[in-house]
């Protein structure tokens, strides 16, 4: 940041005047619109935000009921050459970035927006998701923040929440839009539950969740993630990492013990920064694994936005898997 940007910056943070806890259930006084996120804090405002600056996947969420934002911040550049799955239905070239790796967040950049709200999930609470840490103080003096918890729950929790949210920023949850995307949703839960069902009967099918760098790869313990949860919920058998660090997501396997859980189904990670299939297959452990072999493998949206019409086609993928699938040994 330039010497002129930290005085513009400190200008607008004394103007602003919001406590630097994080906590805006103060910010606006009684203002006229307010909304009590899953940290237990309530984000108040005057008037209903219009400026709004979002996580990637919760713009995308969002943007399903009509509310778009005027910044996003984490992964929206093409992955592979396309479009970045957590961006959704975004239009990028309408919407200010402000940073896309982790732990890139221009305050200056947002300074300037004189944002009316923040907005990103928790993984887990009550940190923000793609907040750094170092500048987090900084960034929630500038307006009040909302975070919605996206782990150790099911995805029902968010998908509501979000719902929820849309309406109060003026979106139209009850659109047509948007009861086609909720309709097409329980449609396709209705269908993986069948398709569960129907693997059980059958002697089951086994479904990993995992991502992939180059010395590891990490097994999804599923109660920590709430898509994982939830296909649970629904009957779908889910390979139970074991938690290797006090975040509790991920069990770390070097790529010679790859092979220490049996599964029929494997669902890797799409992000940018996750091994793609391409450079998984340079693995010669990788390669042996039964459901590699079989070619028993699905895409795995880890970071899907929050929204019906975001996972109506995520269960209906997963389904088909699970409907296609062959019991391997």
């Amino acid at each position: 940041m330039t010497a002129g940007g930290a005085l513009g910056l400190g200008a607008v943070l004394a103007a602003c005047g919001s406590d630097s806890s994080g906590d805006s259930g103060d910010a606006g006084g009684d203002g006229a619109w307010s909304f009590k996120d899953d940290r237990g804090r309530t984000a108040r405002t005057p008037h209903t935000p219009k400026k709004i600056a979002a996580f990637i996947g919760s713009a995308a969420a969002l943007h399903d009921y009509g509310v778009e934002c005027s910044a996003v911040f984490g992964p929206s550049k093409p992955v592979r050459g396309k479009p970045n799955p957590q961006a959704g239905d975004l239009d990028l070239d309408k919407v200010e970035s402000l940073g896309t790796g982790f732990g890139e967040f221009d305050i200056e950049k947002y300074a300037k927006l004189r944002p009316d709200l923040l907005i990103s999930n928790m993984f887990p609470p009550p940190k923000l998701w793609f907040v750094p840490d170092e500048s987090s103080k900084k960034i929630y003096k500038l307006a009040p923040s909302i975070g919605i918890k996206g782990s150790n729950t099911t995805l029902l929790d968010p998908l509501r929440r979000y719902e929820e949210l849309a309406k109060a920023l003026g979106g139209d949850t009850g659109s047509q839009r948007a009861q086609e995307a909720k309709k097409r949703f329980k449609a396709a839960e209705k269908r993986l539950r069948e398709a569960a069902k129907a693997a059980r009967k059958k002697g089951g099918v086994k479904v990993l969740a995992m991502t992939g760098d180059a010395e590891n790869m990490y097994v999804a313990v599923p109660d920590s993630y709430c898509d994982l949860h939830y296909f649970k919920d629904l009957g779908v058998e889910i390979v139970e990492g074991k938690k290797s660090d006090k975040w509790g997501f991920w069990e770390f396997l070097s790529w010679e013990k790859a092979d220490s859980h049996h599964a029929d189904i494997i669902m890797i990670d799409n992000r940018e920064q996750a091994l793609p299939p391409s450079e998984l297959r340079k693995k010669p452990t990788w390669e042996r694994l039964p459901a590699v072999k079989a070619g028993q493998t699905i895409p795995w949206a880890m970071e899907e936005r929050y929204s019906y019409a975001g996972y109506a086609p995520r269960l209906e993928a997963l389904a088909e898997a699970i409907e296609k699938a062959r019991k391997l040994t």
